[in-house]
C-alpha cells in the first residue's frame, strides 16, 4: 500500500491497522517536517515513510505491485485558498491545500503515473470536493489515458466525496 501526499501518515497508518499488519506500507510528502512526524505514526505498524515529490519519492521495486495507492492529493482551486476557514488557511502549507486553477492539478500527476505503479486491479483513491467530483473523474480518465476506470462514492454522514480509480486487468484475467 502506498499512501501519497501524506503528511502525518494518518490514513497509512489506520488503513495498516485496519488490515492487521498484513500490508506493507509506503508513504511519500514533500514537506520534511510532515515526513518526520509520519515516520514516527508507520513505526508501530511497520511502515516507512520516504521524503520527496509524489512517486519519485518510491522505491523503484514498488513499481507494478500496488494494491492500494491513496493520495490526500491538495484539491482546493487557487482563487478559493483565501475562503478557507482560518484553521486551515492559516496553519497549514500552501503546499498542503493548493491544487491549482481547477483544484486538480496534483491529482492529475498522479492520475498520470498511477498505472505503472498500480498491480493489475489495483486502486487509487483520493478525496476531492463535491462540486469537483465529475471533473475529477475526467481528469482520472484523461491523465491515465484511459488506463484507469473511476467513480466516485460518496458518504453523506462524513460530507466525504472520493474518486475511486481501479487499474484495468490485463486481457484474460
Amino acid at each position: 500500500m502506498v499512501d501519497l501526499c501524506c503528511g502525518t501518515g494518518a490514513l497509512g497508518a489506520a488503513l495498516a491497522a485496519a488490515l492487521g499488519g498484513r500490508a506493507a506500507v509506503h508513504a511519500a510528502d514533500i514537506d520534511p517536517a510532515a515526513v518526520r512526524c509520519a515516520r514516527r505514526n508507520l513505526a508501530p505498524v511497520g511502515g516507512t515513510a520516504h521524503e520527496g515529490d509524489l512517486f519519485a519519492a518510491l522505491p523503484p521495486a514498488l513499481r507494478g505491485r500496488v494494491d492500494v495507492l491513496i493520495a490526500n492529493v491538495p484539491y482546493v482551486p487557487t482563487a478559493d485558498l483565501p475562503l478557507l476557514p482560518p484553521e486551515a488557511r492559516l496553519h497549514e502549507s500552501a503546499v498542503a491545500l493548493d491544487g491549482g486553477p481547477d483544484g486538480l492539478d496534483v491529482a492529475r500527476r498522479v492520475a498520470a503515473d498511477a498505472p505503472a505503479w498500480l498491480a493489475p486491479g489495483g486502486v487509487l483513491l483520493f478525496e476531492t470536493s463535491d462540486r469537483q467530483a465529475a471533473a475529477a473523474v475526467r481528469a482520472v480518465r484523461d491523465a491515465s489515458a484511459g488506463a484507469l476506470e473511476a467513480r466516485v462514492l460518496t458518504c453523506g454522514e462524513r460530507d466525504a466525496t472520493v474518486v475511486v480509480a481501479r487499474a484495468r486487468r490485463a486481457r484474460g484475467e
